[in-house]
């Protein structure tokens, strides 16, 4: 079987992927990370997962903080605006509680750490 037959994951399937966590999940999420060609994959999925309780009743902002501190501390270098940018996208309470557990994970730091960002600006 070659590389063009392996099926990608669907939204809903990531989502459903990123509401459990469960060890066997987190492997799946990581491996699917390691695959450039998937982060619009994982990016969608993720859309779906923060949706799904903008409409529902109940909101777990822990268990989707917690899911923004695992995602910022996994997830490669490439990745890391982009789930910033998808968490600042809504302004729904499950938005900020992902963007709060994303921020303390500091992922987005170690990416971009604030002195080169310094150094830019200045020109140093």
């Amino acid at each position: 079987m070659d590389d063009s037959m392996i099926p990608f994951p669907d939204r809903d399937t990531v989502a459903e992927k990123l509401a459990a966590l469960s060890e066997t999940d987190k492997s799946y999420l990581a491996l699917l990370m390691e695959n450039a060609a998937q982060d619009d994959n994982l990016l969608d999925g993720l859309r779906r997962h923060l949706d799904l309780p903008a409409g529902s009743r109940f909101l777990n902002s822990l268990k989707l903080e917690n899911l923004g501190m695992w995602l910022g501390a996994h997830a490669p270098d490439r990745l890391q605006i982009r789930l910033m940018e998808t968490a600042r996208s809504g302004q729904h309470p499950a938005y900020q509680a992902f963007r709060t557990g994303l921020s303390r994970s500091g992922g987005l730091e170690k990416t971009y750490p604030r002195s080169s960002a310094r150094m830019i600006r200045t020109g140093s």
